[in-house]
């Protein structure tokens, strides 16, 4: 399998297939680059080089019990970015996915990136405080620490359920995107994906997408369960320099996968001149 080794030793797998121009895709909790196939299989027949790699503690990555915070998250992209020599590169990041993209390209992007996408992304930041009065209670992430006690039941629960959105009434529920969201989650170590819950909820991007000056498209819907839309893209999208928002009504937060081919067409849209 092809990976690097980090400074603190840590070896980060990573899939490169094709050539053309780079989009690096970044994948969210607590997920794999597994994650991205729809995505990787459709980009790289419109011709792009399309890498994606398991974020330190998830996936074929080493299981770290430490340096499971967004800064190394990105420390650990921008590793891989100058392995691969990657140049005029787009990113692309959903969930927890898109603040480790975001706090890439803040940091460690300048002169190497054309373009970023976040989907469903964490930005600016998730947990409910005096300055972001829209953002979710800390009890909501106490409740999934203490359900990692038993997180493969957990793990079912969430993919069965407001993931995918298959607890909406009348949902058509895919036993087998349940089966693989199970299989990476559970391919990852506990406690780095138990660190990563304070990483997704509490990482404040704000002034990481104010110093971004590429184009952003985020794409966001209003009946996601999992990054509530009202503490998202709306007010990501103020704080960007270049920043275009579509809106969905009822997608659900997993919408890459339910909902590949919507994706992929607003993103390839985005893309072309």
């Amino acid at each position: 399998m092809p990976t690097i080794t980090t400074s603190d030793g840590t070896e980060i797998f990573y899939k490169d297939w094709g050539s053309g121009q780079p989009i690096m895709f970044h994948h969210g909790w607590p997920l794999s680059a597994d994650d991205w196939d729809s995505q990787m299989l459709f980009f790289l027949a419109q011709g792009y080089r399309v890498i994606a790699h398991d974020r330190r503690g998830h996936g074929r990555s080493t299981q770290t019990y430490q340096g499971n915070d967004m800064d190394t998250y990105a420390a650990d992209a921008a590793a891989l970015v100058a392995h691969l020599g990657l140049k005029d590169a787009i990113h692309i990041g959903h969930s927890t996915g898109g603040g480790e993209a975001t706090r890439y390209v803040a940091r460690h992007g300048k002169g190497r990136v054309s373009k970023l996408v976040l989907i469903s992304a964490i930005t600016p930041v998730m947990v409910k405080s005096a300055t972001n009065p829209e953002g979710q209670a800390i009890e909501v992430y106490d409740g999934y620490r203490a359900a990692m006690s038993n997180r493969a039941q957990f793990y079912r629960d969430v993919a069965a359920g407001p993931f995918f959105g298959f607890n909406r009434p009348n949902a058509k529920v895919s036993e087998s995107l349940v089966d693989n969201w199970w299989r990476q989650g559970m391919m990852g170590g506990t406690k780095p994906q138990y660190d990563c819950i304070k990483v997704f909820s509490e990482t404040d991007l704000t002034e990481d997408l104010k110093q971004i000056d590429v184009p952003v498209l985020l794409l966001h819907s209003k009946d996601d369960q999992i990054v509530p839309f009202v503490a998202a893209a709306p007010l990501a999208v103020k704080l960007l320099k270049h920043g275009t928002l579509k809106v969905y009504e009822d997608l659900p937060h997993g919408m890459i996968s339910t909902h590949a081919d919507i994706v992929n067409a607003e993103v390839l849209a985005f893309l072309q001149p």
